[in-house]
């Protein structure tokens, strides 16, 4: 009985000393990004169509990369993907290689606005380039409009090209599944 105690005692040591060590060095977010990818791949988180009929807000004012501004509104009557997202956040860091397929899918017929909330800029632009994430990052340039203020990251929504919310996803999803991309498709 003394050796299993032991035993016992060793392996949730080291366990701790893992668990430690991930989040000391800052490894533990992308090692729980890596964990909820797994779970995505599985399809079961799926975005669902919003019930009521939510009006989007054009007056979102972003920033791009290179330090250039934009409005929503530049893109309307144009089907909108527009996802919150940060470098410390686990799940965000599961769907974003999902949403990039998409984006690699479908960027002729919708627009993508990937807006970062870190407050490190830099910091987001090294983590998506080293990623290797084609799609375009901005940066909240006003205050958020109320329709698209959220609690959770991720939080994505989809406006259609009558200006209209139809979807809107607090937490991760797959955006890459067949259903999905015909969805998209019919906006």
């Amino acid at each position: 009985m003394t050796k299993n105690i032991k035993r016992e005692v060793i392996e949730w040591a080291a366990l701790l000393l893992i668990g430690m060590s991930l989040y000391l060095t800052g490894y533990h977010t992308e090692v729980i990004g890596i964990v909820q990818r797994i779970i995505l791949t599985s399809g079961i988180i799926q975005p669902f169509e919003n019930e009521d009929t939510i009006l989007a807000d054009y007056n979102l004012l972003i920033e791009d990369l290179e330090g250039n501004a934009h409005t929503l509104s530049d893109w309307k009557g144009k089907p909108v993907f527009l996802n919150f997202w940060a470098t410390w956040c686990p799940p965000c860091i599961a769907e974003m290689p999902d949403i990039n397929k998409l984006y690699k899918l479908v960027k002729k017929e919708v627009h993508f606005a990937i807006i970062s909330v870190d407050e490190d800029r830099e910091k987001a632009k090294k983590f998506a380039k080293q990623k290797g994430f084609d799609f375009p990052i901005y940066f909240i340039k006003n205050r958020l409009p109320q329709v698209y203020e959220s609690t959770t990251i991720p939080t994505t929504y989809v406006i259609d090209s009558q200006g209209q919310i139809v979807i809107s996803q607090k937490g991760m999803a797959k955006y890459s599944s067949d259903a999905f991309i015909n969805y998209l498709g019919g906006l």
